[in-house]
């Protein structure tokens, strides 16, 4: 288990707030985006999440193309694929890995599906 005060997230607009919530139960610090802003950029997104060491939390497949293809600066990026079915397991999900990684998500490109957790090194 990690301390959850060393581990920041910043949730995406695509992001269920089901996960934030979750998250702030359990006491880690989330900068929800939908909360300050509409229509975001990706990539300031991004840029601002890697300036302030957030681990990116979405369900847009974009950021994928950004981290490999372009290179962007990452803190971390988790990526939910969760479909209609499997979407009330989602954010008890995403707390379990927060918890059971912790700082080993930093640098990393996580997806998440039901069951199944794949966590990559960024190029």
């Amino acid at each position: 288990m990690t301390d959850s005060s060393a581990l920041r997230f910043m949730a995406d607009e695509s992001c269920d707030f089901a996960v934030v919530r979750a998250l702030r139960r359990e006491g880690y610090d989330v900068l929800a985006v939908s909360e300050y802003t509409q229509r975001s950029d990706d990539q300031l997104l991004i840029e601002q999440a890697a300036r302030e060491q957030r681990i990116f939390l979405t369900e847009d497949k974009d950021f994928g193309w950004l981290v490999y293809v372009s290179h962007a600066s990452s803190a971390g990026v988790i990526l939910l694929r969760y479909p209609a079915n499997a979407r009330s397991s989602m954010a008890g999900a995403v707390v379990q890995v927060a918890h059971e990684q912790g700082e080993a998500l930093f640098g990393r490109f996580v997806v998440m599906q039901p069951g199944q957790v794949r966590m990559g090194r960024r190029p």
